[in-house]
């Protein structure tokens, strides 16, 4: 009714309309207006074998449909089997956990501290240095007769993926004093001498002197070859390291191939929280002739899953929400 305007006729039209018949098909008879698309009244209109369209999309039309984001408790699992692939490649290629079992490293270490270790630089041949801690798998049987748990299905489940340290693996953990190449000795209660040079070490154990006056192998000198390290506790009175196990194949040197990798944060518990340089007793002249690069991670395995994790999750979110723009 708001599109038609109905014109007024007099009465003299309609006494003329009464004596012969209206012409209904006269648009102009009966409409004062008209639509602007109406095709009679020279408007351009749809063709004729297509019907006037509402402007909007049918049913039946080929639009594409946007697609709807995933909520996040559907892409959830996803992002927790991503991260849990990558804390295994990180494990295994990058930084792994630790955890400290004996007091043969304190103060430096103590029982029950969780130490991440550099295994990354050892695929590019960094070999270990002087003052660097280490973790190493048991060369020949160090740890013989030492008592051992059995992991329930948990522990077994995050030492895979590297939370835990792995109860199978029989690792241990000491500082190198000498590399390749080097002459290490000690004679009464020291100082420890590498090269000839006295070594001042302020990370030994309170109390204890810096060499042993005992016959089990407390004094010695030695030659280290190449492609070996010699290592020794911090708490040199109760550390069974390379001075104790002379007697097995390596003659207590550990093979390079054996080391898995620098440990280099104390990162719990978090109050003790911290780094572990190599103390600069080893870079006094004439003794540390060696460099090598050394990559410093310094965040745990499922860390790292998890911003790993971040821009797969900001690039499925932009691209959800790029496919609802264009829907």
């Amino acid at each position: 009714m708001g599109d038609v305007a109905v014109g007024a006729r007099s009465g003299h039209d309609g006494e003329e309309h009464r004596g012969r018949p209206v012409d209904t098909a006269d648009p102009a008879g009966d409409s004062a207006v008209t639509s602007g698309n109406d095709p009679a009244a020279g408007g351009e209109g749809p063709p004729a074998d297509e019907p006037p369209g509402g402007g909007g999309h049918g049913p039946g039309d080929g639009a594409p449909k946007a697609k709807k984001p995933r909520s996040f408790w559907k892409e959830l699992p996803i992002l927790i089997l991503i991260a849990l692939v990558l804390a295994l490649i990180i494990k295994t290629f990058l930084v792994q956990a630790f955890s400290i079992p004996s007091a043969s490293m304190e103060n430096t270490l103590r029982v029950g501290d969780r130490v991440l270790v550099d295994k990354l630089t050892p695929w590019f041949g960094s070999e270990p240095e002087r003052g660097e801690v280490v973790v190493f798998h048991d060369p020949d049987n160090w740890l013989a007769g030492e008592a051992t748990t059995e992991p329930n299905a948990v522990q077994t489940f995050l030492s895979w993926i590297g939370l835990m340290p792995s109860a199978e693996e029989k690792d241990l953990i000491k500082r190198v004093v000498g590399v390749g190449g080097d002459t290490v000795s000690c004679k009464g209660t020291g100082p420890l001498k590498v090269n000839g040079k006295a070594l001042d070490e302020p990370y030994i154990y309170p109390g204890n002197t810096p060499c042993s006056q005992d016959d089990q192998g407390g004094q010695f000198t030695v030659k280290v070859p190449k492609g070996y390290v010699w290592v020794m506790g911090d708490h040199r009175q109760n550390s069974r390291d390379s001075r104790y196990n002379q007697s097995d194949k390596n003659h207590g040197m550990v093979p390079v191939d054996q080391v898995v990798g620098r440990a280099i944060v104390k990162a719990w518990p978090i109050t003790r929280w911290g780094t572990l340089p190599v103390p600069d007793t080893f870079d006094q002249a004439g003794l540390n002739d060696q460099s090598s690069a050394s990559a410093v991670l310094t965040v745990a395995p499922q860390g790292l899953a998890l911003v790993g994790t971040v821009p797969l999750v900001l690039w499925r979110r932009r691209r959800a929400t790029a496919d609802s723009e264009k829907g």
